[in-house]
């Protein structure tokens, strides 16, 4: 059972001990200190937070909790009710509220729960920010208001509808291009919002949707994140059902990934390198991902005439990236589309229109389009910490041990070789050591990822 405090926000399991866990008191704590946080921001005498949820178990009780405390502190609450990162993302500015916080645990399973919080942009709060508010959170120094000043809650179920409004809107997608393809897919909501969200798109594109596991019941039926070893029955349902491709989320939707014609994964690396193309197609630009994403997006942009940057992991250090570069489109190999024009956030709504519009003009199957692109195979591997370990001294002896390679240590260490890269990584959202790899086959991919699993355990005495 685990709490876990990070620049991702709040994230814990359910039940067990305040402190250990995300128990009612944890939440009621971290949510009365963003509240006293954007009290103390700014000296506006009346604040407002807009609030969405995933389908998870948990929600219903943590949005109660997490609600009644903002109100307990004067603050005005926009409920989203059920919802999605991205739509909740988008709120906040149309509502012009102070800012927001999303209650899910994304890709993690149904024992967790969070809280995802975001500025008045609807952009994740950065690492100082996030900081302040763990202090405060600490302290417990809160000063609630008097029975006149309580803040007021405000239902708003229309969100997801006025999200695929302002999809449909985007200049680069076109309802008519699309619908005049007549496209089949199969949707897998993962029981969360994803099933709510996502056909309602797709009948706005006049796409037919076959739906699997659509039910917002937070029962998920298979571990919600969206890869590969978890996808064996959408895999089979798009052969099935002779549909053109499937489309993949995870409870909060914004990670994307498709699966072929054939019911094969194109990839979750390719959901961001296929958007990409299409993109910067249409209009010349850079682009950012994270130090774990694919070097196929590079490859792409390099051959779109742009430029490609890598940002540390994480939304926040991927956004401050492209703020940086002026970058048009970015996001993160793990499915999650950043496309500015909309917002800066990840959108699997906006990831999906893009890829519709790329499959409408270039034609040809989807397996076909993947096969179109650089070839690259990643491993994703973990080892679960233990409190005795010294994961700081663990990279360091990693990086001091590949001193002679192209090196980077903005985040954990990357080894950048000739052919392949390996990135080591402490998680910000679990209590393991992320160990990514790519090279040009499987194989190899999954030899380098066990070799430097086996050098680390040698670095930490294993």
């Amino acid at each position: 059972m685990t709490l876990i405090k990070s620049i991702s926000g709040i994230r814990g399991t359910i039940g067990g001990n305040p402190g250990d866990n995300l128990t009612p008191i944890d939440a009621v704590k971290f949510a009365a200190a963003y509240g006293t946080w954007l009290k103390n921001y700014t000296d506006k005498e009346k604040l407002m937070v807009v609030i969405g949820r995933d389908a998870r178990l948990s929600g219903e009780m943590i949005q109660n909790l997490v609600v009644s405390t903002l109100v307990g502190l004067g603050i005005d609450v926009v409920d989203l009710g059920l919802s999605t990162t991205p739509t909740v993302e988008i709120a906040v500015p149309l509502e012009k509220a102070d800012g927001g916080i999303i209650l899910t645990a994304s890709h993690n399973p149904k024992q967790w729960n969070a809280l995802k919080l975001l500025n008045e942009k609807g952009e994740f709060l950065n690492a100082e920010e996030g900081a302040k508010i763990l202090e405060l959170a600490e302290r417990e120094n809160f000063n609630f208001a008097e029975v006149d000043d309580l803040g007021t809650i405000t239902k708003n179920d229309a969100y997801i509808d006025i999200h695929v409004d302002e999809v449909l809107d985007l200049s680069l997608v076109d309802t008519d291009t699309i619908r005049q393809k007549k496209f089949k897919v199969v949707v897998d909501g993962v029981n969360s919002t994803g099933g709510i969200a996502i056909p309602k798109l797709m009948e706005a594109l006049g796409v037919e949707v076959v739906e699997l596991y659509c039910e917002p019941t937070g029962h998920f039926p298979h571990n919600p994140e969206p890869l590969k070893e978890h996808l064996s029955d959408i895999c089979a349902l798009v052969v099935k059902e002779k549909a053109d491709f499937g489309i993949v989320v995870d409870p909060d939707v914004d990670r994307l990934a498709f699966i072929d014609n054939e019911g094969e994964m194109f990839g979750e690396e390719y959901t961001l390198v296929a958007c990409a193309d299409y993109v910067l197609g249409k209009t010349k630009g850079n682009t950012v991902s994270n130090l774990s994403s694919s070097r196929a997006l590079r490859d792409i942009t390099e051959k779109h005439g742009g430029s490609y940057e890598a940002a540390a992991v994480g939304e926040v250090n991927v956004v401050a990236k492209m703020k940086a570069t002026n970058a048009i489109i970015g996001g993160e190999g793990n499915g999650g589309i950043i496309y500015p024009e909309s917002h800066y956030g990840r959108d699997s709504l906006v990831g999906t229109a893009l890829f519709l519009m790329l499959l409408s003009e270039k034609g040809g199957t989807v397996s076909e389009l993947r096969a179109s692109y650089p070839s690259y195979f990643m491993a994703k591997k973990k080892i679960q910490l233990t409190p005795d370990l010294d994961v700081d001294g663990i990279l360091k002896g990693m990086a001091e041990k590949y001193k002679n390679e192209d090196i980077s240590t903005i985040d954990g260490v990357k080894i950048d070789f000739a052919e392949n890269w390996v990135h080591l990584r402490k998680s910000n959202t679990e209590p393991i050591i992320r160990i990514y790899t790519e090279a040009k086959s499987q194989t190899e991919a999954d030899g380098l990822a066990d070799r430097i699993i086996s050098e680390i355990k040698e670095v930490a005495g294993l």
